[in-house]
């Protein structure tokens, strides 16, 4: 049987070692989504790279300024559409990193959490007697400690819905604002 020096020591090391391979986790998750967004970076360079080639020899073939401006506005809808694209790509990629993160760190957290619930109740089997006060006050403290984490999920969880929500509002007001110039610009 365990002494309770050694089952907190033991806990300790299991602890210690559950936050390694977290922090593992995580930043393998967050080299993924950074290794996303620079790929993602590379192809829009290149394409855009491309349609300013073409765009440009468009445009210096033009015959009369109302072919120039008539060419102007053509190229405008299409490089409006790439940039929104690219904003929703950009936001996915974001949003599946926190989910990712959110989903990982949630898993630690129960378990965490298991494990120190069991542990106390190991602890206090063997505790002596008159320590079921101290016993309480412990879990007590893991519960609050669970509900206050939980309260903070919750309030993450919301404030991404709200910046998720800005960012579709902010595409959709984009998207709005580059049709209306662009047809501006056809007239």
């Amino acid at each position: 049987m365990f002494t309770i020096p050694e089952q907190f020591s033991t806990a300790a090391k299991a602890n210690f070692e559950a936050q390694l391979s977290l922090i593992t986790n995580l930043t393998s998750k967050a080299f993924e989504s950074v290794e996303k967004v620079v790929d993602l970076n590379l192809n829009v360079a290149k394409a855009s790279l491309e349609d300013s080639s073409i765009a440009a020899r468009q445009l210096l073939s033009a015959k009369d300024p109302q072919e120039f401006f008539s060419l102007s506005a053509a190229q405008a809808q299409p490089a409006a559409a790439k940039a929104i694209a690219y904003g929703r790509h950009l936001a996915g990629i974001a949003t599946s990193a926190q989910a990712e993160l959110t989903r990982a760190t949630e898993e630690q957290i129960a378990e965490t959490g298991r494990k120190m619930s069991a542990l106390v109740e190991d602890v206090s089997k063997n505790a002596p007697a008159g320590s079921e006060n101290v016993i309480a006050i412990v879990k007590s403290a893991i519960g609050n400690a669970n509900a206050g984490y939980e309260q903070f999920n919750k309030t993450a969880k919301q404030a991404v819905e709200v910046m998720e929500a800005n960012m579709n509002s902010a595409v959709t007001q984009f998207t709005q604002a580059a049709e209306k110039t662009t047809s501006r610009a056809r007239k």
